[in-house]
């Protein structure tokens, strides 16, 4: 491995173990630092770490080591911190980075506190999640923290410099660098290694204890020897570090606790359905910690992976294929199904992490639900008061839909709860939710600007109102519609334009009635849903980046198999027939009240159109697709009464003007929409995509049409609404290229 660049002029690691002795060695091995000295009380280890070369300088005391570093690491037991740090206090420099390794970061700053009677802001303690069942300087490895997690927890007034070049020297290490506040980070350990650690060493205990502990070690498969393998770790660490944690331990054991007497009771009295409850929502959060569980772990999120779109200019589409599910039926199927009585079984489910994240929500719940398995969920519903309160706040990731809804349904629940969602949605506003649901007597609380989290208090009586939408949108609708099922008398729901009725259809198939007068959706409270059968028929808004590549490439004829056509959803069909497309629908039918059909798209001479005002509420989520087909056109597209699209995932008016002006096709925006003249030629380019997933889709489209590469950043999202996007365009002619998925 090259040398890093030198990041501290001289480093004091003191306590030459696994973890001092193995950073000790990558500091010096990848020279991030002018010398490297070490300490430690052993005399043997200290002159064994110099001859294997762990270490630069072998310090004779603690004055030695300390004086004249610049980062001092304290690596040693976490119950002797405060000694050492007294012993220290005369000889480090008042500029030094002072940080540690040990696995508890409260004691570690409330031992600083106790010996300099304050927390400097060049105090950053740190954590490596990284270990070996060896110990001592000759278990020294550098690269042992190669792709494991570091925590940093520095206080709110670190100083900038301290913290990044310490983040620097991990990362140098080869460590993926992760900040959080002390105290959150001694809650998370404590569920995530500390409770872990202890259940190991009393499960092991307990059974070498019992009459024929031989052949219980003997016969014992392979996934004991696994978990139990941490029980080998050093008693006297672990000691330390139960003592120094014990208030976050003492919570984390006794929810186990709780839990585990659940489960006893459960077998017990041959309970299978709790069982299977338990069961199916611990392997669905496993299978889908690093995805959707934000928080829950080590504060992971797809939103922080790169992902970047290449694209090839030309080319042709072709073939014949389904995509896959609608998303706001998926979100919807397991909303009804968990707070309807009996079985739902849903076929077609959009595996997409917003709608995985909705699953898992309901699953926090306490909602048995099976899968999904290529696209086939079942769900066990609790009824309309069965859901659970849920340990932390819901993680709703990327899905305005989602948050929107759930705050209808949770603000008639007995529980608190919170909302939350990934960087991007927190950016969102949810006053045009929160609003009209603190007219029906909800309590709600949000960040400014009517931004999540949303925090909404328990134990609400909640009555019904009539609502006039000053803005057509089906989010706001069915929230409303979905906490009137709940309020007492009747919640009606006005909108100025049509919007798509999915809530409305998929609430009467589930034997709740929705009265319907023109503009008007209104439901009466205190009604039960019944279980029943679900197919989700693909999704139109993900079919619409195929209906507009095969319409402007040249030769191309596509046909999309069991679409979606709901009436309130064809508005991107429309336009395109304005344009003039060539798409013709057929073998129409409906399935579980939705209407559903195949379609052929052909190649096609678009023409710009002044795209009608009644037709942008049923294609609101289609524009950013629409926008390449109005460049690639004849003519000039006016689009007018579109303010929606400026809080979505990004402000979708702006963001496309300037990813088609960094393919040199120029538009004039407008305060409600915008002006394209088509015929300009779509060049190569750079495009932000700002994380929104359609508009890294709409320009892999627009690729067809181009005469130079496109490159279109920030694409992580794309799998929120659309997985195997990619696959798909290359399998139909698209040449696309993602890097860093």
């Amino acid at each position: 491995m090259s040398a890093q660049p030198p990041v501290f002029n001289r480093v004091a690691v003191i306590g030459l173990g696994l973890i001092g002795g193995s950073l000790a060695c990558a500091v010096r091995r990848r020279g991030l630092a002018g010398s490297v000295v070490g300490y430690d009380k052993r005399p043997d280890e200290l002159s064994l770490g110099e001859s294997l070369g762990v270490i630069d300088e072998a310090a004779d005391s603690l004055e030695q080591a300390v004086k004249g570093s610049d980062l001092v690491v304290l690596a040693v037991p976490v119950r002797a911190t405060r000694a050492v740090l007294q012993e220290i206090k005369p000889w480090l420099d008042d500029a030094a980075v002072l940080s540690d390794v040990g696995s508890t970061k409260t004691s570690f700053v409330e031992d600083v506190k106790s010996v300099f009677g304050s927390v400097s802001p060049s105090v950053i303690p740190g954590h490596p999640i990284a270990g070996s069942e060896k110990s001592g300087i000759r278990a020294a490895n550098p690269d042992l923290f190669n792709h494991h997690k570091v925590i940093l927890t520095p206080g709110d007034d670190a100083d900038p410099q301290a913290l990044s070049s310490l983040r620097s020297l991990w990362e140098g290490c080869g460590a993926n660098v992760l900040t959080m506040s002390p105290r959150y980070h001694d809650e998370v350990l404590a569920a995530t290694s500390h409770l872990p650690h202890l259940i190991a060493f009393s499960l092991v205990d307990t059974l070498a204890g019992e009459d024929e502990n031989m052949d219980i070690f003997r016969y014992a498969a392979g996934g004991f020897r696994d978990f139990t393998r941490i029980a080998a770790s050093d008693p006297v660490m672990w000691h330390d570090i139960f003592l120094s944690n014990r208030e976050a331990v003492l919570r984390v054991i006794d929810h186990f606790t709780h839990d585990l007497d659940q489960l006893r009771s459960a077998i017990a009295d041959q309970d299978s359905a709790k069982l299977l409850r338990v069961f199916s929502r611990a392997k669905a959060a496993r299978e889908h910690f690093s995805k959707i569980l934000s928080g829950q772990a080590f504060v992971t999120n797809h939103s922080d992976k790169q992902v970047t779109f290449r694209l090839q200019p030309g080319g042709a589409v072709s073939g014949e294929f389904r995509v896959p599910g609608d998303k706001s039926m998926s979100h919807r199927s397991i909303m009804l199904g968990a707070l309807a009585e009996g079985v739902t079984e849903v076929t077609g489910f959009l595996e997409g992490e917003d709608s995985l994240a909705t699953l898992q929500a309901f699953r926090d719940m306490g909602v048995t639900i099976e899968g999904p398995d290529n696209g086939f969920v079942r769900i066990h519903g609790v009824g309309m008061k069965g859901l659970q309160a849920p340990r932390g706040p819901l993680y709703l990731g990327n899905s305005g839909t989602a948050m929107r809804l759930f705050a209808g349904l949770m603000a008639a629940q007995s529980f608190n709860s919170e909302l939350t969602g990934d960087a991007s949605l927190s950016k969102r506003p949810m006053g045009r939710v929160a609003d009209p649901l603190r007219a029906m007597g909800a309590v709600i609380d949000t960040e400014e600007g009517g931004r999540p989290p949303m925090r909404i208090k328990g134990g609400q009586k909640l009555t019904g109102i009539h609502y006039e939408m000053p803005m057509a949108s089906a989010q706001v609708k069915s929230c409303l519609l979905l906490a009137g099922l709940y309020a007492d008398g009747s919640t009606s729901v006005t909108e100025p334009a049509p919007t798509r009725d999915h809530t409305e259809r998929m609430l009467s198939g589930f034997g709740y009635h929705v009265y319907r007068d023109g503009p008007t959706a209104s439901v009466s409270g205190g009604g039960e849903l019944s279980a029943t059968n679900i197919d989700v028929p693909a999704d139109i808004s993900s079919a619409a980046f195929f209906l507009v590549a095969a319409s402007i490439a040249p030769e191309s004829e596509l046909v999309l198999r069991h679409v979606g056509i709901n009436p309130t959803r064809t508005g991107v069909i429309n336009i395109l027939k304005l344009m003039g497309a060539d798409i013709d629908i057929f073998n129409e039918r409906e399935i579980g009240g939705e209407p559903v059909a195949d379609i052929r798209v052909r190649s096609a001479e678009l023409k710009g159109i002044d795209i009608p005002e009644d037709q942008v509420p049923l294609a609101i989520d289609e524009f950013p697709v629409l926008f390449i087909a109005a460049a690639c056109a004849k003519g000039r597209t006016v689009l007018r009464g579109a303010e929606e699209l400026r809080v979505k995932e990004s402000d979708r008016i702006q963001v496309m003007a300037d990813g088609l002006e960094a393919v040199g096709v120029k538009t004039t925006v407008t305060a409600d929409g915008i002006v394209i003249d088509g015929g300009q030629t779509i060049a190569g380019g750079v495009v932000n995509s700002h994380g929104d997933h359609r508009i890294a889709m709409s320009f892999a489209v627009a690729s067809l049409r181009a005469e130079g590469e496109i490159e279109v950043r920030d694409c992580a999202n794309v799998a929120t609404s659309f997985p195997g996007f990619v696959e798909l365009a290359q399998n139909c002619g698209i040449q696309i290229a993602a890097e860093g998925a």
